[in-house]
């Protein structure tokens, strides 16, 4: 009982970390990368799509990406998209491709995503304590319910903190890893 709680718990966190993960490929660096577009949202034919379900995107230079629609009709869309999005980039369209230039980051610029990355880090550690909290609740009302002892459950309690504590400095890695990331020129 107690490991199926233990085992519930770390697949929990793991899907947090991954969330987190996914969530900062797509954080730009002043290299082109696919991961950048790839989840926008276009408006098509009044339905919300994401990018990567109407379009090839390449990476034909270091700086710019080249999105290839699959029906001539969504390159419109496409491009409204691209430019209500938070990029900050400006779609060149010629009827066939949609390219966009990848500027080089400026200090400001690179500043502020070093900022949204350490939030989005203190949001999966967050997560992290409260998957914490939830599995102690749980083991507390197991000892309540007398399915487990007091000792069970101060253990498997030290086991959860010690797996916590794991999981944040993995979230505190991938944190560092796209701040040096971001801030190489």
């Amino acid at each position: 009982m107690i490991k199926e709680l233990f085992s519930e718990t770390e697949q929990h966190m793991e899907k947090t970390l991954e969330a987190l993960s996914s969530d900062l490929v797509g954080l730009r660096t002043g290299r082109a990368s696919p991961a950048l577009v790839e989840r926008l949202v276009v408006d098509y034919w009044d339905t919300p799509t994401p990018l990567n379900q109407l379009a090839s995107i390449a990476v034909p230079e270091p700086r710019l990406l080249a999105i290839r629609a699959w029906d001539a009709t969504a390159l419109a869309a496409i491009e409204r998209a691209i430019r209500k999005s938070d990029l900050g980039l400006t779609p060149m369209n010629d009827g066939k491709i949609i390219r966009l230039a990848i500027p080089p980051l400026t200090e400001e610029r690179r500043r502020d995503l070093v900022k949204l990355v350490a939030r989005r880090v203190e949001e999966a550690r967050v997560a992290i304590r409260n998957l914490r909290r939830d599995a102690i609740e749980m083991l507390r009302e197991l000892e309540d319910e007398k399915m487990i002892s007091e000792d069970d459950m101060y253990r498997a309690k030290d086991d959860i903190q010690e797996l916590t504590d794991k999981m944040i400095e993995r979230a505190d890695e991938i944190g560092k890893h796209k701040e040096k990331e971001i801030l190489e020129v």
